[in-house]
């Protein structure tokens, strides 16, 4: 039987320079469940170092959490990656971490990169520049992503920066994003206005929070039979009546 499950699919934590210290993984399983959450995805810029903390602090909670990054291309649009497995996505991470920008993060320019456990204790900084591009074009992150069994979706498609459109000024032909997402800032009626051109994708709708606070501000409902990275990928291919709902 199929039914609705309420998701959001970008979540930072405090590996993120630019998001706040308390978006550590017990907080952010927290409000979730208190906002009705069925889903997350943890998509820290060009890390997954705390979704696994993230998903060992949802174990027996009911709530699914997602292993995934917001991966930054050479034409600095973000894409979403997300995994089924967290084997996958530190695969994806490698490739990442090998084509970052070298050179230490300055946590006083960009802020702390905190990689932390279940209990949120502080075990190590990430000292890489997370908050650059890589040198990976859009085509081949997306290529990566598939080829480790992921789904890729690029990234607040509405935002005037660091989207696919406002970098590259539309979606090129034969990029296979898997879905398309649109940031809280707009809303159904007005995307379908402006991207109608776009719309044999399938659209989701996230925080993109950075503060505890803005977690569940925007979620997507998925039809599925159960809330998992499988049944998020045939709902994006509209199997057997699956579906993904964005009002």
């Amino acid at each position: 039987m199929l039914k609705k499950f309420n998701a959001d699919l970008h979540i930072h934590t405090c590996l993120s320079p630019c998001a706040e210290i308390g978006m550590t993984p017990s907080e952010i399983v927290r409000v979730a469940i208190e906002k009705g959450l069925d889903i997350i995805a943890i998509t820290d810029h060009n890390s997954v170092e705390n979704a696994e903390a993230t998903k060992k602090a949802a174990y027996g909670t009911g709530l699914v959490v997602l292993a995934g990054m917001e991966i930054t291309s050479s034409e600095e649009v973000h894409i979403l990656a997300l995994f089924g497995h967290i084997e996958d996505a530190m695969k994806m991470q490698d490739i990442v971490y090998r084509n970052l920008t070298p050179g230490e993060n300055d946590e006083g320019l960009f802020g702390h990169q905190l990689v932390v456990n279940e209990k949120d204790e502080i075990v190590g900084f990430n000292k890489r520049l997370l908050i650059t591009a890589t040198q990976l074009t859009a085509h081949s992150i997306v290529d990566a992503i598939h080829y480790f069994g992921g789904l890729s979706i690029a990234g607040h498609i509405d935002k005037e920066v660091f989207s696919i459109v406002s970098q590259l000024g539309f979606i090129p032909e034969g990029l296979p994003f898997d879905a398309l997402e649109m940031s809280p800032m707009i809303n159904r009626e007005r995307a379908e206005l402006i991207f109608k051109e776009y719309i044999q994708f399938p659209w989701v709708s996230s925080s993109d929070a950075h503060y505890i606070s803005d977690i569940g501000k925007r979620t997507t409902g998925f039809i599925v039979r159960e809330p998992t990275f499988y049944e998020i990928a045939s709902a994006f291919n509209g199997r057997e009546g699956r579906e993904v709902i964005w009002c």
